[in-house]
């Protein structure tokens, strides 16, 4: 039933048995939560073993990961991810938990020292940044802090708009660049297409010191066997001349524990030196007997590729109750649009305009929490108030239906008030 075909009479009906459904779900003192997209307990425990398995603590050439140094990180560990994600192992540099402090730092060494004899963004009398939205809000947050202008371009299935990615880049030489999800983006699940890929590898820019920050997060989150596959961006990028236009960042927090995995940063030969340079005066090298014990891990359980089936098997069931519900729920209303992702954490939706923050404020009352919307967008301001990001992968199946039966209510409720105006 397409509820903005409905008569004014019959939204009213509608609108009051909305709300004595709603007043219904009051009674059951819900305390869900679908805000982050957080592992579950049942994903944290397919890790346990890392705390429990024995493990030599010395590295293939003999080194003790016990003590200081190395600081780019051990070499079975950069050919390990090396290989996972086809890029040379001399090209990345093993970092501690978080690949967003590697973000960061790699942002801030920008806005300090500059590359390559380029002036510190900090210099500059302004930075601005390209933001595929609906985007991941953490990303808006360091642009934020930091008073970049963060300019809005949407991003499809397939990709941002190159269109006008490539208009903003090519006469203004205070855009400086841009935040990329490329495989199954936060929150909307979508995977670039080679050809854009090639576009963004490829692109004139009137600042020299362009740089894409790739956060490759969900490389390998696939929820099924034929996932989505990438394109090769430092490949591309060589073939244009472009190397060092990018940095790529990935991390197994979601594939081990979220708060002790092993993060890297790629880029070309001449920014690793740079960044090493730059590293070298912050620490003395990051975690290597945790890079050992995560190799060690992996070996033993089968490699990494079937450790994250098995994540698999536990996020697939979750993603397809929500999807399946939505159909059932939504197909035909008129009042909601989603994503359907083959990978990574979440589900985007789009609401009625002008409901989205409507939607989370009533499942806020009625004990579901969610996102904020507004959140996918820079300094949270979504310009048609429609966007949500649904993370389904905490929550325990019968939470997740919860939280679903909260969500479709709420969804109706608020998208009938906003008809009953017009």
């Amino acid at each position: 039933m397409n509820l903005t075909k409905l008569s004014k009479t019959e939204l009213t009906g509608l609108c009051a048995d909305l709300e004595k459904q709603y007043e219904g779900l009051k009674a059951h003192n819900h305390k869900l939560d679908m805000s982050r997209g957080k592992p579950s307990g049942e994903q944290l425990d397919l890790s346990n073993d890392l705390l429990t398995e024995p493990f030599s603590y010395r590295s293939e050439n003999g080194t003790d990961s016990r003590n200081y140094g190395i600081l780019e990180g051990l070499p079975e560990t950069r050919k390990f991810f090396g290989d996972i994600l086809g890029i040379e192992p001399d090209n990345i540099i093993i970092g501690g938990n978080a690949s967003l402090s590697l973000e960061y730092d790699a942002l801030m060494r920008m806005w300090v020292f500059g590359s390559k004899g380029s002036a510190p963004w900090s210099k500059l009398p302004k930075v601005k940044f390209i933001c595929p939205v609906p985007g991941y809000d953490r990303h808006f947050t360091m642009l934020q802090e930091l008073g970049i202008e963060m300019i809005n371009v949407d991003l499809y299935e397939d990709g941002p708009d190159m269109d006008r990615v490539e208009e903003l880049v090519k006469y203004d030489p205070l855009v400086k660049g841009m935040f990329c999800v490329p495989l199954y983006s936060n929150p909307t699940g979508s995977c670039y297409s080679e050809e854009k890929v090639r576009r963004l590898a490829a692109m004139n820019t009137a600042a020299e010191d362009f740089k894409i920050f790739w956060d490759n997060a969900y490389g390998i989150h696939h929820l099924y066997d034929e996932g989505e596959k990438l394109a090769d961006i430092f490949a591309l990028c060589r073939e244009y001349g472009t190397e060092d236009r990018v940095f790529y960042f990935f991390s197994t927090s979601k594939i081990t524990f979220a708060g002790a995995g092993v993060s890297l940063v790629a880029a070309s030969e001449d920014m690793i030196k740079e960044i090493k340079g730059h590293m070298f005066c912050q620490t003395i090298g990051y975690d290597k007997v945790n890079q050992l014990r995560t190799l060690s891990f992996f070996n033993t359980h089968g490699g990494i590729r079937e450790h994250m089936k098995r994540h698999a098997a536990l996020l697939r069931p979750k993603f397809e109750l929500v999807l399946d519900r939505f159909e059932k729920e939504f197909a035909d209303s008129g009042i909601l649009s989603w994503s359907r992702p083959k990978g990574g954490y979440f589900i985007s939706v789009d609401t009625l305009k002008g409901c989205a923050k409507e939607t989370v404020a009533l499942c806020k009352g009625v004990g579901l929490t969610l996102t904020g919307a507004g959140a996918a967008f820079p300094y949270g301001k979504d310009p048609n108030d429609t966007n949500i990001r649904i993370a389904p992968s905490y929550p325990d199946m019968k939470e997740l239906a919860d939280a679903l039966d909260v969500f479709c209510i709420c969804c109706r409720l608020a998208a009938v008030r906003k008809l009953l105006e017009g």
